[in-house]
């Protein structure tokens, strides 16, 4: 098998390489979320959504017959690459969930080409530490990773499985080097989008009165679609432009 620092290079790489080529340009989708809390509670959330891609414009009517709301899609857009480059916000309780999301620019590892003076070239990461997990195969890698200290703050990638059939990742979780914060996404090709369809957030919330709780979202897509044209006539202007 490839040394895991290359497999993962490598996996980072046509990630992104699929993620920018077959990005959609509507998404249309069903969510249900249910949060649980452990001081014994929790509430469902459920709505219709539908987004504009580019800039993750939501129109989302809360389920069965609810009123509508504007914004980034809820609870997190299914079209996300977490190896890539982002920024997210994070904050749940029984009423609400809140999640900010960024997208950036993918990696695009250069891998060195072999060196006919040297006897071995070892391309590695200097702020993870990757290694293959027991079940691992040739045919579907199962990469854990550990941050090294010059990996610094924020979220990183601790948990990447390969599928075997796509070459993407069916799974990714991350983790917070500074919190218990964690995020597991499940991913599927659907209609040659490589497409989140179920995903979980954790983390530990602090509120006056209650202390200390922790918060689960779990949340499930369905009914994914990728419409050409927007349902909604609010989805249809051009997207509001980045700094």
């Amino acid at each position: 098998m490839l040394s895991p620092d290359l497999a993962l290079a490598l996996l980072i790489n046509r990630t992104g390489q699929a993620y920018t080529a077959s990005a959609p340009a509507y998404i249309a989708y069903t969510e249900r979320t249910h949060i649980t809390a452990s001081i014994g509670r929790s509430q469902d959330i459920n709505r219709s959504v539908v987004v504009r891609n580019a800039d993750n414009f939501a129109v989302m009517k809360d389920l069965p017959s609810g009123g509508q709301t504007l914004g980034q899609a809820f609870p997190i857009i299914p079209y996300f690459d977490p190896l890539g480059q982002f920024s997210f916000g994070y904050f749940a309780n029984l009423k609400r969930v809140d999640i900010t999301l960024d997208r950036k620019a993918v990696f695009d590892y250069p891998i060195p080409a072999p060196d006919p003076s040297a006897a071995i070239t070892l391309p590695y990461f200097s702020y993870f530490a990757p290694s293959y997990a027991a079940d691992s195969t040739e045919r579907a890698p199962h990469i854990t990773i550990a941050p090294t200290p010059r990996y610094g703050s924020g979220f990183y990638p601790s948990d990447i499985v390969e599928d075997a059939q796509t070459g993407l990742p069916s799974h990714i979780e991350m983790r917070d080097t500074g919190s218990d914060m964690s995020i597991a996404l499940d991913y599927r090709v659907l209609d040659g989008h490589w497409t989140i369809v179920h995903g979980t957030f954790t983390s530990t919330q602090r509120v006056l009165m209650l202390g200390s709780f922790k918060v689960v979202a779990d949340v499930r897509y369905d009914d994914i679609t990728f419409p050409a044209v927007p349902a909604d006539p609010r989805l249809a202007g051009p997207p509001t432009p980045k700094p």
